[in-house]
């Protein structure tokens, strides 16, 4: 089966580093889609132009982080991602879903960013820049939380995912005065999975 991402995508790197931790080696070959392009041919696999995008063996496909990494993580009918029961699933869900709102803003200011600079929104960048100092300063304070010290998980995962964003572009600085944030982080910044996925370049010197 294929999975399609790309270098840029926070997104993408979460199946990416599921499969990777999961060990599932060739049974998914990664493909770098390029996306973002008039007319690419990726459109005329997935048409929505988005990433993680999973085209299976079986002819079905799947788009989005959050299901391609179910996926992956049950393809060898030993998932260690699931969800608890009960409350702890519904603590995890929590922590995951505000995670996840760290790494959509930062994804769009990055974005945004890469834009050539006479076609970015100044009023879109301060947005997203206020909403990541919020979120950063929420996680710094709720990071020593057990679902984000534990085994890793989904929760820790996206968290990380949009954190690394600043591999891409180094001018996110969410971790001044935040120590225990920047800590937490550099852990996952040198796990294996991660560090094969790290992007060659910055999208933004």
């Amino acid at each position: 089966m294929k999975l399609y991402a790309t270098h840029f995508s926070p997104f993408a790197r979460t199946a990416r580093v599921v499969h990777r931790e999961k060990q599932l080696g060739d049974r998914v070959e990664e493909i770098m889609a390029v996306t973002r392009k008039p007319d690419s041919p990726y459109y005329k696999i997935n048409p929505s132009g988005r990433v993680p995008y999973l085209a299976r063996d079986d002819g079905a496909a799947i788009e989005g982080s959050q299901p391609v990494c179910y996926f992956l993580d049950h393809l060898d009918g030993a998932p260690v991602f699931d969800t608890p029961p009960g409350e702890a699933g519904l603590e995890h869900r929590r922590l995951e879903e505000i995670a996840r709102s760290l790494t959509d803003g930062v994804s769009v200011w990055v974005r945004e960013l890469g834009r050539a600079p006479e076609d970015r929104s100044e009023a879109i960048i301060e947005h997203e820049r206020q909403r990541m100092n919020r979120l950063a300063d929420f996680w710094d304070n709720e990071i020593d939380h057990q679902v984000m010290r534990g085994s890793l998980n989904m929760p820790q995962l996206t968290l990380a995912c949009g954190l690394l964003l600043e591999q891409w572009y180094p001018g996110l600085t969410w971790r001044e005065g935040r120590p225990r944030l920047a800590a937490w982080a550099d852990v996952y910044a040198a796990r294996p999975s991660f560090v094969e996925t790290r992007p060659h370049d910055q999208l933004v010197p």
